[in-house]
């Protein structure tokens, strides 16, 4: 077959969905029962953190994807999670009947029960499942997720609890102290859950808490999982540790005795009396099913598969990768690793499956090179689109100049794969994106201090550090010019401080280009 997809997640069935719709040879070998058997086990106590925004005053289904980060890509109207769950927060069980809903509808060719234990290579894949059976393929697209826990390397470490299969009963913790490693949403949610029972809750880790409101990275701790900053600062016992855990022993009585080396304090170790340890420090790709013949390069402490701008491995050819894996690309800056974000690269990947294999021509739409013109398809775009708003600085629209006159409008390319491919040789394009400031992460979005850029402010709109549309003019791949659409505060960017300047941006940068062409 053409293509072998392995996970009936949301990117394999994302993924399914177009090779389906655009009638290709695919099959998805899913090892669960249903799709989406990750959601049956993940988050732990049952909640997404996900937003699922149901009333947002506009029936435009683009813009409603902005707040739905759950939904996947369809052209069925039907078929939106918003239609599954009231709850800003859903249950995550209302997954996993959405995406066994939603394979079903597209008839989606899953074959499920089917563990994938080894992959090799002898021209095309070969994919082998527990029961001995083989499956064959030119292409090969993982999308499994991150399957294995990521277990840190501390002395003792494989004495104490996993988030993957600790106790969610917080009656089972009652007047127990508890460390808690890691400081990520696992660590908090795990903590957020065990406060009304346990007498004491410390969660411990090398680096600083690190904010999704500030970073605008959503998987930084998001403010439903933060109850015990609270506890913390108002000193009701908990507390948080930054530092490294040096060793940990298990005691006679079953309990633990853990030495902490506190950052804060010089590297001063303590030692620290625990009931309880449980490691909530994430997960990491499973390559072990890979052989010699085709197994991926890892990058991030052998975390994730190395992937070039295509979502392809670095150094196995044609083995491409979907959903959170993708987030190499964007790791810990943008949206790839989540469903709101992934959705759309698994969109832009087909696009560039259906280039590379199949001649089939990115789709676009043809424009004069009349400024005005360009300037309103531009504000068209950024005012509704929901892939450049989730994929923020990532995916993008890329206008090209024609030699011959006119222009290409091109939407949702990778920024990455779109100076590696053909038309980055244009002697003109322009790439348009939504972005933050290149410093965001540093301000604090609170603080009325800092003298924020507002929609007042178009001389200094290169300042602006909240997510506004950036235009940039490139030649053959070199940056040319950059202009910045100035900040609006419920971006709307259609008056005329913003689509003024942008007029005169493109007649400004169109007359090199029109010389050129002519």
């Amino acid at each position: 077959m053409d293509y072998l997809i392995i996970g009936a997640g949301p990117a394999g069935l994302q993924l399914g969905y177009f090779l389906e719709r655009a009638g290709r040879d695919y099959q998805i070998l899913e090892a669960g029962a249903q799709p989406g058997t990750f959601f049956t086990q993940y988050p732990r106590h049952g909640q997404l953190i996900s937003i699922n925004k149901v009333h947002t005053g506009t029936t435009d289904p683009e813009l409603n994807l902005r707040m739905d980060w759950n939904s996947l890509l369809s052209d069925n109207p039907d078929l939106l999670f918003t239609r599954y769950s009231p709850r800003y927060f859903p249950p995550s069980k209302d997954m996993v009947r959405y995406l066994a809903d939603f394979a079903t509808t597209f008839s989606l060719r899953i074959q499920y029960n089917t563990r994938v234990t080894r992959i090799s290579r002898e021209g095309d894949f070969v994919v082998t499942d527990e029961q001995g059976h083989e499956y064959r393929a030119k292409r090969l697209i993982v999308a499994t997720g991150v399957s294995e826990a990521n277990v840190t390397n501390i002395p003792g470490i494989e004495t104490v609890e996993q988030y993957a299969d600790v106790s969610v009963d917080p009656a089972d913790f009652v007047d127990q102290r508890v460390l808690i490693i890691g400081k990520g949403n696992s660590a908090f949610e795990t903590a957020d859950n065990l406060m009304e029972t346990a007498a004491v809750i410390h969660v411990a880790g090398p680096s600083p808490v690190r904010f999704a409101w500030r970073t605008h990275y959503v998987g930084h701790l998001r403010a439903v999982n933060n109850n015990l900053l609270d506890t913390y600062q108002l000193k009701s016992q908990n507390a948080i540790l930054d530092g490294n855990v040096v060793r940990i022993d298990r005691r006679d009585d079953g309990g633990y005795r853990v030495i902490f080396s506190f950052s804060r304090a010089g590297e001063v170790k303590k030692d620290l009396p625990y009931d309880r340890v449980i490691a909530c420090t994430g997960f990491r790709f499973g390559s072990s099913i890979f052989d010699d013949s085709c197994r991926p390069e890892l990058v991030i402490k052998d975390r994730f598969p190395a992937q070039t701008a295509e979502w392809e491995s670095t150094n196995i050819p044609d083995l491409y990768f979907a959903g959170t894996l993708m987030q190499v690309r964007d790791f810990k800056k943008s949206t790839g690793g989540f469903i709101h974000g992934f959705r759309y690269a698994v969109r832009a990947l087909h696009h560039m499956l259906e280039r590379k294999y199949h001649d089939v021509e990115w789709p676009h739409r043809e424009l004069s090179q009349d400024p005005r013109q360009l300037m309103e398809a531009v504000i068209a775009r950024v005012n509704r689109t929901s892939a450049l708003w989730q994929q923020f600085g990532v995916i993008g629209d890329v206008i090209t100049v024609q030699p011959g006159g006119g222009t290409r409008y091109y939407e949702e390319l990778s920024v990455d794969y779109l100076h590696q491919s053909d038309l980055a040789a244009a002697d003109c394009y322009f790439a348009i994106t939504l972005e933050y400031g290149p410093d965001h992460d540093k301000v604090d979005p609170f603080d009325i201090t800092v003298g924020r850029i507002t929609q007042n402010t178009v001389e200094r709109s290169h300042e602006g550090q909240y997510l506004h549309p950036v235009v940039r003019r490139y030649r053959r791949g070199e940056l040319v010019a950059t202009h910045h659409v100035t900040e609006n505060l419920e971006n709307d960017w259609i008056a005329p401080m913003h689509r003024d300047p942008l007029e005169a941006f493109f007649a400004r940068e169109l007359g090199p280009a029109a010389e050129m062409a002519a």
